[in-house]
């Protein structure tokens, strides 16, 4: 059961890493980052380093994407 949840939850973090690079819309970007995030958190809860998951989502998928989006949002990249 954990290593189908491991192989579930890595091949989602890879497809949404990749998603991140190739996405031209700088939102969709940074929202497929946050889910890369997420996926990576889930995989340190399989690994049993709860902090490690929860520092991931607070630090990594809270503050700094914020940070993220309110820079793309400022920027207006509509031209």
């Amino acid at each position: 059961m954990e290593n189908a949840l491991f192989v579930i939850l890595a091949v989602f973090t890879v497809v949404t890493a990749v998603l991140v690079i190739v996405q031209r819309n700088p939102v969709a970007s940074a929202i497929f980052l946050i889910l890369t995030f997420f996926s990576l958190a889930g995989i340190y809860l399989l690994l049993h380093a709860e902090f490690i998951a929860a520092v991931q989502v607070i630090v990594y998928a809270g503050a700094i994407m914020v940070l993220f989006l309110f820079v793309i949002m400022l920027l207006n990249l509509e031209k």
